[in-house]
């Protein structure tokens, strides 16, 4: 069965000088976040802007689709750091999302750099945040693989799955 999830935004006045909220999401673990034009073509003054979020889901879907990855492979990761960079960009006289950089660091014992590197670009490739973007926005992967004998603990927050 399909899972769907829904936002709820709510705006004042035009784009230059209004503002939003959002005001609700499904699994309500946020609200009442601030967003504006400004947030995503400046310094963003404690708002989020919809880069932001896209870089949010594109890390952690990213996150999913490389540990599944990997542990297929046999070679379940210790840890995997990743970061979503998203450009928000005036492009042939519009603006529009322009790049996903997506970088991670993973402690991945028993992996070899080529395999971890090609596990992470079919991740890349094929996260469902990465197809929904795909052909509007250009997405790249830097990935990091970290010698397991000099990376720092885990934390305790990561140990019990919790962020």
């Amino acid at each position: 069965m399909a899972e769907v999830r829904t936002a709820n935004v709510v705006w004042t006045g035009d784009l230059v000088n209004g503002s939003g909220m959002i005001t609700y999401v499904t699994s309500g673990v946020f609200s009442r976040l601030p967003i504006s034009w400004a947030a995503r073509t400046s310094e963003h003054n404690g708002k989020t802007s919809p880069e932001e979020l896209l870089a949010a889901a594109h890390a952690s879907c990213f996150s999913m689709a490389f540990s599944a990855r990997l542990g297929k492979n046999g070679t379940p990761a210790t840890n995997l750091d990743v970061r979503a960079e998203v450009t928000f960009d005036q492009v042939d006289g519009g603006w529009k999302v322009a790049t996903s950089v997506l970088k991670v660091k993973g402690t991945v014992p028993g992996i070899d750099k080529a395999t971890f590197d090609r596990l992470a670009d079919d991740a890349k490739d094929n996260c469902p945040i990465s197809a929904a973007i795909r052909g509007n926005v250009e997405i790249s992967v830097e990935a990091e693989l970290v010698d397991a004998s000099t990376a720092p603990p885990a934390s305790p927050a990561a140990t019990q799955g919790v962020s």
